[in-house]
């Protein structure tokens, strides 16, 4: 008879002990629950500052309509062809500055007949009509203000002030400041109250509230005179900074 054949090392029945060895071994590292952080405090603390407007935008607007598409694309485009060159004439880097806006143009269609006909069940097209738009903005808000006085192939869209973005950066690093300063000395506050003499800090972020152009009056007619401007104020506006954080009491 032949003999039992003898089986792999591989295939042989492992001992308990080693198998549970070996089942210790290959458990990740990751399974095991960190220990808990003791002495961690969470804080929070902002700033804010008030600072003057310096940025003015006013959007000029005009509509038309009519039957046919390709004069009312012209009547558009010299109703802005009129004010851009206006606004050009006193325009200066960082102080006025003119760029065109949107432009439409889409079909206008009537009403079906209360007793439709098999070639005319739907919309009937009754003209076109479009709008066009120019945007004039700067710091130079008495300026722009007289500009305003001056045209007259278009109405006034909307009128904003905001901060222009080297005031708003400037706001925003000072305010930032300030904010840190008030997190540290809060974090310090809290560290004596607890009995710790200090703290380190854990993580820390930072968030910003800048407030954005708002529009100061609805879609008006420009003025007749050319002498008329139109009267701006400025006003201020608040820039918030927010540290949320966490310290480690010590």
């Amino acid at each position: 008879m032949p003999s039992n054949p003898v089986p792999h090392p591989a295939l042989r029945p492992r001992p308990a002990r080693a198998l549970a060895l070996l089942a210790l071994a290959c458990t990740p590292a990751l399974a095991q629950s960190p220990a808990p952080l003791n002495n961690v405090v969470m804080l929070s603390a902002s700033a804010s500052t008030e600072v003057p407007k310096d940025w003015l935008t006013v959007v000029f607007t005009t509509r038309r309509e009519g039957s046919d598409a390709a004069a009312v694309q012209a009547q558009l485009r010299q109703a802005v062809d009129a004010a851009l060159a206006l606004a050009r004439a006193v325009a200066r880097p960082g102080q006025i500055e003119v760029q065109t806006g949107g432009f439409a143009l889409a079909p206008r269609y009537a009403p079906p007949p209360s007793r439709p006909t098999p070639a005319a069940a739907g919309p009937v097209l009754a003209g076109w009509q479009g709008s066009a738009e120019l945007v004039v903005e700067g710091r130079d808000a008495s300026g722009i203000a007289a500009l305003t006085g001056h045209v007259h192939s278009m109405s006034i869209g909307s009128v904003g002030f905001s901060l222009s973005r080297s005031a708003r950066e400037q706001a925003e690093g000072a305010t930032t400041a300030q904010a840190i300063e008030h997190f540290r000395a809060r974090a310090a506050m809290v560290a004596r109250q607890f009995g710790f003499e200090g703290y380190t800090l854990r993580e820390a972020t930072l968030s910003s509230d800048l407030p954005g152009p708002l529009p100061m009056v609805r879609a008006m007619a420009a003025p007749d005179a050319a002498s008329e401007a139109l009267p701006v104020e400025a006003g201020k506006a608040t820039v918030s900074v927010t540290v949320n954080g966490s310290v480690q009491l010590k």
